[in-house]
């Protein structure tokens, strides 16, 4: 029995210190069910304070010497609950930023009122008081072949139009500003890639015919505030806009004067489409609600502007893209390029 009891006491001797360490502790905290694993993430709070919550959690005593309390003191230990708010008042680490590792910082930019800036896909100084005066009755009477066939080429082209969205004109300007935004990119990249293979200037025409396209855009972002459009609207926009897309980069290949003189009529076409929205928005036919806050802060309107201060803007756009692509397509009838002539950078 003597024998027993000092072979038993060498044992402890031997084995518990090691029973009783720190690593014990740890085997302790690995055995912890797992929803409290979440803790062990680049969140987690400092050491000390996650080793109290799992001894409280764990209810053992084992662990106070480890972390150097008392075990006389027990009953001074905090409840779980108290060392819970502990771990949620801990701050987690700050968000690293994958700008901040290339370099790249936005700055904060406000607007003159002082209010912060809401939007990224234009920045203040893009922004501008569209010009109203421009004589929206200017048309270019087709005298040639080609004239003529781009000009009731788009008279079809408006007919199914008319049949489809009858006086729907929030849907149709959108429908509209989908097709609209095409001819600036296609006549920009084509002129830009002409540009690097013959190692010339353009005259700033690439320039000119992106912000058409950008403006165009800026008018759909625009009106997809003010109609929603149904699936089969979306449909019909993906159709029209693959087919309009490959048929106009090829006749911009064959013929840029053609081109140029298509979208000109097109604009005519636009013209009139939101004056029939503006009589209508006039009449009562359609609510004259609030502007889009987009439209208030890209063409600097008021702040109590209207939908009808909107369409009047965008209408005066749609008549400077027509003088725009007339003016280029006469450059190309003279015989000219465009680099020959600087063109009208900034003509909103």
């Amino acid at each position: 029995m003597t024998s027993s009891r000092m072979t038993g006491s060498a044992l402890f001797r031997h084995l518990g210190p090691r029973l009783f360490s720190a690593a014990s502790a740890s085997r302790a905290a690995a055995s912890v069910e797992p929803s409290y694993t979440l803790l062990l993430s680049p969140s987690r709070p400092p050491a000390p304070l996650l080793l109290r919550l799992l001894a409280v959690r764990m209810g053992s005593t084992s662990a106070s010497p480890v972390l150097g309390g008392d075990p006389k003191k027990e009953d001074e230990a905090k409840s779980a609950a108290d060392v819970e708010k502990e771990v949620a008042a801990v701050p987690p680490p700050e968000h690293k930023l994958v700008s901040r590792y290339w370099g790249i910082d936005r700055y904060k930019i406000a607007k003159e009122d002082g209010t912060p800036w809401r939007w990224t896909c234009f920045m203040p100084w893009e922004a501008y008081k569209s010009d109203t005066s421009i004589d929206l009755k200017k048309h270019h009477v087709p005298t040639t072949i080609l004239d003529k066939i781009a000009y009731w080429l788009v008279k079809t082209l408006r007919f199914p139009t008319d049949i489809f969205f009858q006086r729907r004109y929030g849907c149709r300007a959108m429908m509209l500003e989908t097709v609209a935004a095409v001819p600036g990119m296609v006549g920009g990249m084509l002129l830009h890639l002409r540009s690097l293979r013959r190692f010339e200037h353009s005259g700033g025409w690439i320039r000119a015919l992106m912000e058409e396209a950008e403006n165009e855009r800026m008018h759909l972002m625009t009106f997809m505030e003010v109609a929603q459009p149904r699936w089969y609207e979306r449909a019909l926009v993906l159709a029209v806009q693959g087919i309009f897309f490959n048929a106009y980069f090829l006749g911009y290949l064959i013929s840029p004067k053609f081109a140029h003189r298509v979208v000109g009529y097109l604009e005519e076409e636009a013209i009139h489409s939101y004056t029939e929205f503006l009589k209508d928005l006039e009449d009562g036919k359609i609510q004259n609600g609030p502007a889009p806050a987009i439209a208030i802060d890209y063409w600097c309107l008021p702040p109590d502007a209207t939908l009808k201060d909107v369409v009047i803007v965008v209408r005066a756009d749609e008549a400077h893209h027509r003088d725009v692509n007339h003016f280029a397509s006469d450059i190309h009838y003279q015989g000219l390029e465009l680099k020959s002539t600087p063109a009208p950078l900034g003509y909103h």
